[in-house]
């Protein structure tokens, strides 16, 4: 392993591990049971394969060169994480209208069937449209001059969906290990709250980002 690709490595790790709308869709779902926890993960890895793929494929210098395109795509990327951060929210007030949290109940959401949790994750990802850019500045960077950059951004692309695929489901894991306190009454509804209003506040960051240009 050449000195490059181990420099690569901590780059990228960072780059997944980054919080952000991926990171609280997974803890949500792994909050609700660890089946919905994996799906959503594994639906993050998902996304991050796209992006990867449209890199290698040169697919992505096309959406950033053209301003409508990208513009589209930030606009539906930012309304799907704004429509799940207000749905968050809307579930914690009308529970919190009706009084149905007893304290010996989880209150956060009801488990998702893994399948729609799994298409959670995937969108969540593969609509941000601030991962074409990355991968198109990031990945270059790691490329040998003279070394043909095709199999080596394939090579890159693949390190990065690895690393998803260990990160994600690692914290699915985690915070159902940790269920029994995360998922007390007062905590789970924090955690709850405080997950809607970042979902809710990155949706409106990219939406107002969208139409501002």
């Amino acid at each position: 392993m050449d000195a490059q690709l181990l420099a690569f490595v901590p780059v990228a790790a960072g780059m997944v591990a980054l919080p952000g709308a991926d990171f609280t869709v997974v803890v949500r779902n792994a909050l609700a049971s660890r089946r919905s926890g994996i799906a959503a993960a594994l639906g993050v890895a998902g996304g991050l394969l796209v992006h990867t793929a449209l890199a290698v494929a040169g697919l992505a210098a096309v959406l950033v060169t053209m301003p409508v395109l990208f513009r589209t795509v930030q606009l539906l990327g930012g309304a799907y994480v704004l429509y799940l951060g207000v749905s968050v929210l809307y579930a914690l007030r009308r529970r919190a209208a009706a009084g149905a949290s007893a304290p010996e109940e989880a209150p956060g959401q009801k488990p998702m069937r893994p399948v729609r949790a799994l298409r959670q994750g995937f969108l969540t990802n593969a609509l941000n449209p601030k991962a074409p850019v990355l991968f198109l500045s990031l990945l270059p960077q790691f490329v040998p001059e003279g070394q043909p950059p095709l199999p080596r951004t394939l090579l890159l692309a693949a390190l990065v969906v690895v690393l998803a695929l260990l990160w994600f489901p690692a914290v699915a894991l985690l915070v159902d290990r940790l269920g029994r306190r995360l998922r007390r009454p007062r905590t789970a509804r924090a955690i709850e709250g405080g997950s809607g209003a970042a979902l809710t506040a990155l949706g409106l960051v990219l939406v107002t980002g969208s139409l501002v240009h």
